[in-house]
C-alpha cells in the first residue's frame, strides 16, 4: 500500500536498511549516558541545524512527541499568560492541553480562511507566549513566514511558540521568526512515530531559566542542563534518535526540499483544481492553503467510495478530520514520498475526480 496519509506517513525508504544496520551496529542498546549516545545526538543536532538551516544559537531537544512539548511549554515557559491563536483542531487542542497546567491560558480562533491579522491584535500590555499553528493538519491551512515575521516585529518582547509537526523538514522555516520550534518525526521527517523534536531560541533559554521551574522530569531547565553535554533527562528513543541523523545524513538542504513539494503540490493542485463538481478544496484562500497537507472536500458518501477506491488500488488516504472527517479526505505531500508514488496518486486522481 502507498501511505499517503499526513502522520504516520510513509517512513523513508532506507528505514528497514537504517533499523538492520542500528541492530548489527550495537545502537539500540547503547547506554543513554555514553559517549557512544552523546557523538550520535551531537552529529544529528548538526544535521538538524544544516539541512533546516536552524541558527546556531538554538538549542535542539528531543521528546517523545509534538504532543510531549505542549506539556512542557506550559510547566517550563509560561508564567502567567499564554494566548494561542489557532485556526483548526490542533491549534485548539494546544490550547486546551495549556489550560490544564496554565489555567489563565487565553484561546483566539480565527476563521480558517484568513490569514493571521496582527494588526487586530493588541497584546502590547501585556507579557507572555505567543501560539500558533504554522502547519494545520487537521483543515490543510499555514501560515507564512512572513506572517510570524510581522508577529515578532509587533512584540518583540512576547516568546513565540510554532506548532510545525507537518510542515518542518518539508517547508523552509524560518526559525529566528520564533522562540519555539516543535514539530513530530512522523510526518515531513519520514520516521516512524515515537519521536519529537522541540527547536528553543536563547530567549526560550533564558525564560526557562528565570522561572526555573523544576517540578517535572521534563522541566526545560533540566532538559537544558542535559543537553549540554547532548543528553536527555530520560532514556529516550535511541533508535529514533539513529534513524533521524541516517534520514537527515541523505537529505538535501530545505530549500531544494520545499522546492520538489512546492512542485508536486502544484501538480496536485492542477487536478483538483480541474476535479468534477462533487470535489474542490477545503479552504479556498490560495494564500493559507497548506503546501504539505492537502485538504479536498466532497459530499460524505462520495469521498468514502473514493478511499475504498483507491484502497482496491493500493493507495491510502488520509481520513478527514474533527468536524471534516466525513466530508473531506487529506493527502499528505511530504518528502519520503517517492516519485513513482505521486505519479500512481495523480493518475488515479485524474480518473476519479
Amino acid at each position: 500500500m502507498i501511505n499517503f496519509y499526513p502522520g504516520p506517513s510513509r517512513v523513508d525508504e532506507n528505514i528497514p536498511a537504517y533499523v538492520q544496520e542500528a541492530y548489527d551496529k550495537g545502537i539500540l542498546s547503547i547506554n543513554h549516558r555514553s559517549d557512544a549516545f552523546m557523538k550520535m545526538c551531537a552529529k544529528t543536532v548538526g544535521l538538524l541545524k544544516d539541512r533546516l538551516n536552524i541558527p546556531e544559537s538554538y538549542t535542539i531537544f528531543f521528546t517523545s512527541s509534538a504532543t510531549e512539548c505542549w506539556e512542557i511549554i506550559a510547566q517550563s515557559v509560561i508564567d502567567t499568560n499564554s494566548y494561542h491563536f489557532y485556526s483548526g483542531a490542533f491549534g485548539e487542542k494546544w490550547f486546551d492541553y495549556t489550560k490544564k497546567i496554565s489555567p489563565y491560558a487565553i484561546g483566539y480562533q480565527f476563521d480558517q480562511e484568513q490569514e493571521l491579522k496582527t494588526g487586530e491584535l493588541d497584546l502590547s500590555s501585556e507579557t507572555g507566549l505567543i501560539c500558533i499553528t504554522q502547519n494545520e493538519t487537521s483543515n490543510g491551512t499555514q501560515i507564512s513566514n512572513a506572517r510570524i515575521a510581522k508577529l515578532r516585529k509587533k512584540y518583540p518582547n512576547h516568546l513565540i511558540g510554532v506548532d510545525a509537526t507537518s510542515s518542518m523538514a518539508g517547508a523552509a522555516l524560518n526559525f529566528n521568526n520564533a522562540d519555539i520550534w516543535y514539530a513530530s518525526v512522523q510526518k515531513c521527517f519520514g520516521l516512524p512515530a515515537g519521536l519529537g523534536v522541540m527547536v528553543c531560541s536563547p530567549n526560550a533559554i533564558a525564560r526557562a531559566k528565570e522561572l526555573n521551574k523544576v517540578d517535572h522530569y521534563n522541566s526545560l531547565p533540566f532538559m537544558v542542563d542535559k543537553m549540554r553535554d547532548y543528553q536527555t533527562t530520560y532514556t529516550p528513543n535511541v533508535m529514533g534518535i539513529y534513524l533521524l541523523m541516517r534520514v537527515m545524513e541523505g537529505r538535501k538542504e530545505i530549500l531544494k526540499v520545499e522546492k520538489k513539494l512546492k512542485k508536486r503540490f502544484k501538480a496536485y493542485a492542477e487536478l483538483i483544481d480541474d476535479a468534477s463538481e462533487d470535489y474542490s478544496w477545503l479552504i479556498e484562500n490560495e494564500d493559507v492553503r497548506s503546501t504539505t497537507v492537502l485538504v479536498i472536500k466532497g459530499e460524505p458518501e462520495r469521498v468514502q467510495e473514493l478511499k475504498e477506491k483507491a484502497a482496491q488500488e493500493g493507495i491510502i488516504l488520509g481520513n478527514g478530520y474533527g468536524a471534516n472527517k466525513a466530508d473531506s479526505f487529506r493527502i499528505a505531500n511530504f518528502p519520503a514520498i517517492k516519485k513513482d508514488e505521486v505519479k500512481t496518486l495523480k493518475k488515479f486522481l485524474k480518473k476519479n475526480l
